[in-house]
């Protein structure tokens, strides 16, 4: 308790310019002897409180001390907050715990955020993500099974340098052994997961400078323009699923959805996705995906054709 009581303290410090003795105790339910004995231990661990005698007098910290509240303006300290409070939600690593209570510090009128963050994922456990980041922080080789877009489950071994958040999913960018090159891996699709005690020495660079073509698909000379027609039922899914689409809203209330893509082989994964919504999408174009996806249709009825 005497050391959670300190740490509050230096906190509560570095927020009021001046606080006294009585109301540092009748915050912490001690008293004011004990508050002094506190104050002695924080300025031995040289954090220089310093006592302002009079009728406003307590106890401060040396204003060269604290960070410039004039370097980072409102907005910047609310939005690092409310990214910071989401990650450490996330992590639950005293290190980032430690960096919001300093933000804290320097935090403007104390009103609420408006700003809010959510960096988890219903794909994810939350021990993936704090095993891999522990792994990268100590350079530790990690172990995984990995199925790709093909369905190929691999052990892979992976120098993880980075994981990365994107369309409210993590990945993993790492060098694979397997590959001898660098790759991204997709969290939710991986099993097994585990750091060896084997130290790796190469330097990585980071994803923005070394990233290779796999990742970034060369566009097609002509892109494949898609149609697909929603019914109103289903408006706000499909606006969730494509939100820069061109819209043509229809007299019945259901919306056709017009975008473009780099080629016809990313109908492998936006087909199926379009069948999830069963009898409220409709393929109008490209006229070959429309046979597709009643092939895909029939061949699923044989699996039913006993029920």
């Amino acid at each position: 308790m005497k050391i959670e009581r300190m740490l509050s303290m230096i906190y509560t410090l570095l927020n009021h310019e001046v606080i006294s003795a009585s109301e540092l105790a009748e915050k912490y339910q001690v008293s004011q002897r004990t508050i002094y004995r506190d104050i002695d231990t924080i300025c031995a661990t040289g954090i220089p409180v310093v006592s302002y005698h009079g009728v406003n007098g307590g106890y401060g910290i040396m204003d060269t001390y604290k960070l410039d509240k004039n370097l980072l303006s409102t907005y910047d300290v609310e939005t690092l907050l409310a990214m910071l409070g989401s990650l450490s939600n996330v992590f639950a690593d005293e290190q980032t715990s430690d960096t919001l209570r300093k933000l804290q510090t320097i935090r403007g009128d104390g009103t609420e955020n408006d700003i809010i963050f959510d960096f988890e994922s219903r794909w994810i456990a939350k021990h993936s993500l704090r095993l891999i980041k522990s792994a990268i922080k100590s350079h530790k080789v990690i172990s995984m099974e990995y199925i790709n877009l093909k369905g190929e489950r691999m052990v892979r071994n992976v120098e993880p340098v980075c994981l990365m958040y994107r369309n409210h999913t993590w990945y993993l960018y790492g060098y694979c052994r397997f590959r001898e090159a660098y790759r991204e891996f997709r969290l939710s699709r991986m099993a097994n997961l585990q750091a060896f005690p084997e130290t790796f020495h190469q330097q990585h660079a980071m994803p923005a400078q070394m990233r290779e073509k796999y990742s970034r698909p060369e566009p097609a000379t002509t892109p494949v323009e898609v149609r697909v027609r929603f019914s109103s039922s289903s408006l706000a899914l499909a606006l969730d699923f494509f939100p820069d689409s061109e819209k043509m809203n229809h007299v019945d209330g259901s919306i056709t959805l017009i975008f473009k893509l780099n080629s016809q082989d990313e109908s492998k994964w936006l087909i199926p996705m379009i069948a999830s919504f069963g009898e409220d999408a409709e393929i109008e174009e490209p006229g070959e995906w429309r046979t597709k996806i009643k092939t895909m249709l029939e061949h699923m009825l044989t699996k039913y054709k006993d029920a």
